[in-house]
């Protein structure tokens, strides 16, 4: 009756002329998710949940990001 519902595919790279990375923040609670906002539309695709800095750390080292072009937003 209900199809299954597809799991969706991690991207290896981002593209760097057209996308910068972005970790979104709740105010409310706190909760943060890294991923790539595209600078055209500004469309925000969801990479992962960051849970402490060892998630975070991980996020940059996959994609080769250093820690001065990750912007926060709220």
């Amino acid at each position: 009756m209900f199809g299954k519902r597809k799991k969706a595919k991690i991207p290896d790279s981002f593209d760097r002329s057209s996308q910068k990375p972005v970790i979104h923040a709740s105010i409310c609670t706190g909760e943060k998710v890294a991923g790539f906002k595209d600078l055209h539309t500004g469309r925000f695709t969801e990479i992962m949940l960051i849970k402490d800095d060892k998630d975070l750390e991980e996020f940059r080292t996959r994609f080769g990001i250093a820690p001065d072009e990750i912007s926060k937003e709220w």
